[in-house]
């Protein structure tokens, strides 16, 4: 079988070439990795094709040692396509990096929230107060993955500290090794933002785009006083389309479930809602299973 390599040169010293373009395709053909290529594909490349492949093994070569603009982040490769050598781009160390990482922050979507909490571990989450949510988000995990029938998800209630944000991000981080997109939201400070929308005329752009997350997170529900507007149109809007679909939904509150509706059933100006209370609440506990989380407040050991 004849050698591709020595083809290949000989057809470059019958063109009429400057001797500065020979010494440079002569430079590629010569390059360790373009030699190794050629060797290891010698019986699958189209002999008759030479000047398409000497095109591209120069391709490679000046792309391999000189990095144009459009081929930054990315490293070249011989390769053969329909017994034709080609050149591919493969992106580099940096590159994959860089796209992992934004990856990972469409997929984990925190809003208002520090950004630390992309730190957090399953592994991680221990002591006293804390083994029957962890418990109880491995049941999720475990069944959200496994079944084809809804899970819902945890309302994690317990005093400041006890790390009911930091199990929901590490519940989050550990979704994402599936590819199960989680939106983290800190339900005080998006209530803010909704009112300031109001003027922007795009409330209803936003519950929308919060109502179909895979995985809903509202993390501090309840710190504030709740005004009637945010309670029904905005939150019951949103639990009322995810109970609808069957979506998971977690909360954080410093109260348990009975606490919070009675908290939601006075309005900011004072007066008592107590059915509007409680058909929110009906939509939290039909999303979620309500977890008593205890133990030490960690923020003031830090």
């Amino acid at each position: 079988m004849e050698n591709l390599g020595s083809r290949l040169a000989e057809y470059l010293n019958s063109k009429n070439l400057t001797e500065d373009y020979r010494r440079l395709l002569n430079n590629a053909l010569n390059d360790p990795d373009v030699q190794q290529f050629l060797k290891e594909n010698n019986d699958k490349i189209n002999s008759d094709a030479l000047s398409a492949s000497a095109a591209s093994i120069y391709e490679f070569y000046n792309n391999k040692h000189h990095k144009s603009e459009l081929s930054k982040g990315y490293y070249p490769k011989l390769i053969v396509s329909n017994h034709n050598i080609e050149v591919a781009y493969y992106p580099n160390e940096r590159t994959q990096n860089r796209e992992k990482r934004s990856q990972y922050e469409s997929s984990f979507v925190l809003m208002d929230m520090a950004p630390d909490i992309r730190k957090a571990k399953l592994d991680d989450y221990d002591g006293d107060g804390r083994q029957d949510a962890l418990a109880q988000a491995l049941d999720f995990i475990d069944n959200y993955l496994n079944s084809d029938t809804f899970t819902p998800g945890l309302f994690l209630a317990g005093d400041f500290g006890v790390g009911k944000t930091y199990l929901l991000g590490a519940i989050a981080n550990e979704l994402f090794k599936h590819d199960v997109r989680t939106t983290l939201m800190h339900f005080p400070t998006f209530a803010i933002e909704m009112k300031d929308s109001i003027g922007q005329n795009n409330v209803l752009s936003k519950v929308n785009k919060i109502k179909v997350a895979d995985i809903l997170m509202l993390d501090d529900i309840g710190a504030d006083t709740m005004s009637s507007w945010i309670r029904d149109e905005v939150l019951g809007v949103i639990l009322q389309y995810r109970m609808q679909e069957n979506l998971p939904t977690f909360f954080s509150s410093n109260f348990s479930m009975q606490e919070l509706e009675q908290h939601l059933a006075v309005n900011q100006r004072g007066e008592e809602e107590p059915v509007k209370a409680k058909r929110i609440m009906e939509r939290v506990k039909y999303l979620s299973r309500e977890v008593i989380v205890t133990g030490r407040n960690r923020r003031l050991n830090k």
